[in-house]
């Protein structure tokens, strides 16, 4: 599944997601990568939550942490770097 479409809040805004995911290192550019092209997704145990996984151009390893607004719209919670999960 491939998100099209990504909510941001402003990027000053305290509470919002760009700064969330900025306190993880992490651009609001490299979580659409992700979201645009993942590589596996899942739910998060914590959250219940859709989460994405993908790399990055940086060489980050992320997961994305949203919610699903419509077929192909998000809204990022958080993202961070995780190790790469290995291959079975």
């Amino acid at each position: 599944m491939s998100i099209e479409n990504v909510l941001w809040d402003l990027d000053d805004d305290p509470d919002g997601n760009v700064l969330h995911c900025a306190d993880h290192d992490v651009t609001p550019e490299e979580v659409e990568e992700v979201l645009a092209n993942p590589i596996a997704t899942d739910i998060s145990r914590k959250s219940g939550r859709p989460v994405a996984f993908g790399n990055t151009q940086s060489g980050k390893h992320l997961m994305v942490v949203y919610e699903l607004i419509d077929s192909d719209t998000a809204y990022p919670i958080t993202a961070y770097d995780v190790p790469r999960r290995g291959r079975s």
